[in-house]
């Protein structure tokens, strides 16, 4: 953990104001809110205590109610910041990050209220698809720069997808239909926004160090996916299977590019979490399914695995936000 010098310290807590707060911090959310969803998994498939799935479930709570304090306290205070976050072609994306924590705290809150649940389900899937829409006809403006298709603009359709991913228990007659909307629109927008991006990383300049993390997030389409349809079908097939070893495939060749040294820390890195934690909870219920070894020992590395980055994650947030760095701008 790097450290900085004594001037240093006290210019960045000088500097630090809730001004600098990003909207991707809320990425955090979605990771601990998927690693108390994936311990409940575990729970069902090992035996597990389910302490652990509550305990981090609660932890997710109350970081996103800090978080939601901090930024509407941002929001109120310098509203000129917020909109330009949100006009921004990339950071603007990462509003995505919000809804989709609803939507993930939907599923950690069941447990202790189904109606609570759908209420907050139901907030989720109204923000996110007003969100989809926002930047789906933002795109559609034209004169688009091509190298701003990066990672994040995934965020959107996964989001959408994410409406299944918590949806699959709602009771509400009409959730069907909800679940299969957002199932087809962000399977379509992940699909479309993959290939530019994909298209972007090849023919282009590589990210840049800052955005490097963010590559994790091209496994969420698949992972994802397989959640959303898994949840929506109530039934895994083989192009469940297809879409949970793509997105294996996939995140081991971007492990290497990602996880190493030499890129400093920021709250970007949270980009990593909750498609890890993605791929954790569709590896466990695809090891339920086929009921094979190899894929459980999988399972089992990445959930702990999933487990040490959230620890690594949340232990250098709150020491980047006590120097000073976090909110320095």
């Amino acid at each position: 953990m790097s450290t900085l010098s004594p001037t240093e310290a006290k210019s960045a807590r000088r500097d630090a104001s809730i001004k600098n707060l990003p909207v991707n911090l809320f990425g955090s959310v979605m990771g601990i809110a998927g690693l108390s969803i994936a311990w409940r998994i575990a729970s069902h498939e090992f035996g597990v205590s389910p302490l652990i799935s509550e305990v981090v479930g609660v932890i997710a709570v109350i970081v996103f109610l800090t978080l939601s304090v901090g930024y509407l306290i941002k929001s109120a205070k310098h509203p000129r910041e917020v909109v330009g976050e949100f006009n921004h072609p990339i950071a603007g994306n990462f509003f995505g990050t919000v809804t989709i924590a609803i939507l993930l705290l939907s599923t950690v809150v069941a447990p202790l209220s189904q109606t609570l649940s759908e209420v907050v389900w139901t907030v989720g899937t109204v923000a996110t698809v007003a969100l989809s829409f926002t930047i789906a006809s933002r795109l559609l403006q034209g004169k688009i720069d091509a190298g701003h298709a990066v990672p994040a603009w995934l965020i959107p359709g996964v989001a959408t997808l994410d409406i299944a991913v918590a949806g699959g228990t709602m009771s509400m007659p009409w959730a069907h239909e909800v679940n299969l909307f957002g199932l087809a629109v962000g399977t379509m927008i992940a699909l479309l926004f993959f290939t530019m991006i994909m298209s972007r990383l090849i023919h282009h300049e590589p990210l840049a160090a800052g955005m490097t993390p963010s590559m994790i997030i091209l496994i969420a389409p698949f992972e994802v996916g397989f959640l959303a349809y898994t949840n929506f079908t109530q039934n895994v097939d083989m192009f469940a299977g297809l879409l949970f070893y793509f997105g294996l495939f996939l995140f081991v060749v971007l492990a290497f590019k990602v996880l190493r040294r030499g890129i400093p820390f920021a709250a970007g890195w949270w980009a990593i979490s909750f498609p890890m934690a993605a791929l954790t909870s569709a590896s466990l219920k695809y090891s339920m399914f086929v009921q094979s070894w190899p894929i459980t020992v999988v399972a089992i590395i990445l959930l702990a695995l999933l487990s040490i980055a959230i620890i690594v994650l949340l232990v250098r947030t709150l020491h980047s936000l006590f120097n000073g760095r976090l909110l320095a701008g």
